[in-house]
C-alpha cells in the first residue's frame, strides 16, 4: 500500500467515526503493519491537505478527528434556528471550578461558589462523561476528589487544559464560566432537581440560589482549600497512542 492509499484509508475511518480514534485504533486499519510515527506523519499530511476547506482535522486529548472551522459556525447555525436550552448557572459554575481547579472536593466548590452544592449535578457531570473520581483527599472523611476527563476536552475541542478560556486578569476565585459556556457543545442543558430544605425555616441568603441547590447555614465545617490550577493535562488527558 502505497503513501497516498493509505491517507485515503486513514481519511475514510477519520470521517466516518463517531468520536476522536487514537494512534493505536488508526493503526488497526492496516493491522499494525505501519508504525506508529508513520501514522503520525500521514495524519499530518492529511491535515495540510485540508487546509484550505471548511472541515479541518484537529489532534484532541483523546486522538484526531475532522471537525468544521470555527468560522463556518455562523453559516452552520442557519441549518438548525432552534438551539437547545443553555447551561444553567449552577452546571456550568460547577464545572468551569472542577476544570481550572481540579483536583477539588465537592467542599472545595461550595467553598468558592458560597452554595450547597447538589449531589445530582455532580452526578449528571459524570454522567455526560465530563467529570470522574481520580482519588481522595487524605482528610476526616476521604473526600473524592473530582477532575474533568479526556472526554470533557474533546467536547470542547481542546488538546489540553492550558487550552481553556483564560481566567480573569485577577485570577478570580470563580473561574471564567462565561467563556467556557461559549466553547460547550449545543446540547440539552443539565439541570438538576430541587432540593429539600435542611430545615422548615427559609436561609434569606437562600433567596437568589440556583435551582437544586441553597446557602449553607451560618455556622459550616471547614472546608479544605482547593488546589491551585494545573498547569498541564492531568494523566489520562493525553492521546492513546
Amino acid at each position: 500500500m502505497n503513501t497516498q492509499e493509505a491517507k485515503r484509508v486513514l481519511e475514510t475511518a477519520l470521517i466516518c467515526a463517531s468520536q476522536a480514534l487514537s494512534v493505536a485504533e488508526l493503526r488497526r486499519l492496516f493491522d499494525d503493519t505501519i508504525a506508529a510515527d508513520t501514522v503520525r506523519a500521514l495524519l499530518d499530511e492529511l491535515r495540510g491537505d485540508w487546509q484550505e476547506r471548511g472541515v479541518e482535522l484537529v489532534r484532541l486529548a483523546q486522538g484526531w478527528r475532522f471537525q468544521s472551522r470555527a468560522e463556518m459556525q455562523p453559516f452552520l447555525d442557519r441549518l438548525y434556528p432552534e438551539k437547545p436550552q443553555k447551561y444553567s448557572r449552577a452546571v456550568l459554575e460547577t464545572l468551569a471550578i472542577i476544570a481550572y481547579r481540579q483536583p477539588v472536593t465537592r467542599g472545595d466548590i461550595e467553598e468558592i461558589r458560597g452554595v450547597v452544592v447538589n449531589a445530582q449535578i455532580i452526578r449528571q457531570l459524570e454522567d455526560r462523561g465530563w467529570v470522574e473520581v481520580i482519588g481522595h483527599r487524605e482528610a476526616p472523611g476521604r473526600p473524592a476528589l473530582l477532575a474533568t476527563t479526556a472526554q470533557f476536552l474533546d467536547d470542547l475541542g481542546l488538546k489540553t487544559l492550558d487550552a481553556l478560556p483564560p481566567l480573569g486578569e485577577r485570577g478570580d476565585m470563580l473561574p471564567n464560566f462565561d467563556g467556557l459556556q461559549q466553547r460547550l457543545p449545543e446540547i440539552e442543558s443539565l439541570e438538576a432537581p430541587q432540593a429539600t430544605p435542611r430545615q422548615e425555616a427559609p436561609d434569606p441568603a437562600a433567596v437568589d440560589a440556583e435551582p437544586g441547590e441553597h446557602h449553607p447555614p451560618s455556622e459550616t465545617t471547614e472546608v479544605v482549600q482547593p488546589a491551585s490550577m494545573p498547569r498541564s493535562a492531568p494523566e489520562g488527558a493525553l492521546p492513546n497512542d
